[in-house]
C-alpha cells in the first residue's frame, strides 16, 4: 500500500489544531450589579479614596454615576468659588469655544444673528428681503393691539421685535463696511 501525501489540515473544518496555543475560552469579567450578564468594563470606585472598584456594564454604570454631585457638601460659596477655579485653569471643566455652537459655517452671522434668525423662523441663509417680511408677518400676528390682554402674544411681540433690531443692525453694519469698501 502506497503512502498517502495527503495531509488533514486541508479545507473545511481543519482537522488539526491552530497551533501551539490552545482555543480555551478567554476570560471577560461581568458586571457587579445584581443579575446582569453585560460585560462590566466600566471600573467606579466602591468609596471615596478607596481603590477597591465595581465594574458595571454601560447601563449600570450610568445609574451608578446618574445622581454623582461634584459639589456635593459645598456650601453655595464654595461650590461657586471652586467651579471658578475649576473653569480658569487649563485642566478644568471649562469648555472649550471649539466644542461649543459658534455660527454658521462659513462665519456670516453671529451667534446673536442666528439666535435671532430661529425666533423669526428663517433659514440662515435667508437675506434681508426675507427677514424684513418675515418679521412683519409675525409682528402683526402677535401685536398688542391686535389681542389685547394676551399676555403670551404681547411676549412674543416683544421677542420678534428684539430679534429684528438684532438683525437690523447687523444689515446695517454690513452696507456701511461695503460703502467703505
Amino acid at each position: 500500500m502506497a503512502k498517502s501525501t495527503r495531509s488533514n489540515d486541508w479545507g473545511f473544518p481543519r482537522w488539526r489544531s491552530y497551533g501551539k496555543e490552545g482555543r480555551e475560552a478567554a476570560r471577560v469579567r461581568l458586571c457587579d450589579r445584581h443579575g446582569c450578564t453585560e460585560v462590566g468594563d466600566r471600573p467606579a470606585p466602591k468609596a471615596p479614596n478607596s481603590p477597591e472598584r465595581w465594574y458595571f456594564c454601560e447601563s449600570h454604570a450610568a445609574e451608578y454615576n446618574k445622581n454623582w454631585n461634584y459639589f456635593a457638601g459645598l456650601s453655595p460659596e464654595e461650590a461657586a468659588r471652586r467651579a471658578s477655579e475649576e473653569a480658569s485653569g487649563a485642566g478644568g471643566f471649562k469648555s472649550s469655544a471649539h466644542w461649543s455652537w459658534a455660527g454658521p459655517g462659513d462665519d456670516s452671522r453671529s451667534r446673536d444673528e442666528m439666535r435671532a434668525l430661529s425666533i423669526l423662523e428663517l433659514d440662515r441663509d435667508a437675506d434681508f428681503k426675507t427677514i424684513r417680511a418675515a418679521y412683519r408677518q409675525l409682528a402683526k400676528q402677535n401685536h398688542p393691539d391686535l389681542k389685547p390682554g394676551d399676555k403670551e402674544a404681547e411676549a412674543r411681540f416683544k421677542e420678534v421685535q428684539a430679534a429684528y433690531d438684532v438683525l437690523k443692525a447687523a444689515e446695517d453694519r454690513r452696507l456701511a463696511l461695503d460703502a467703505t469698501d
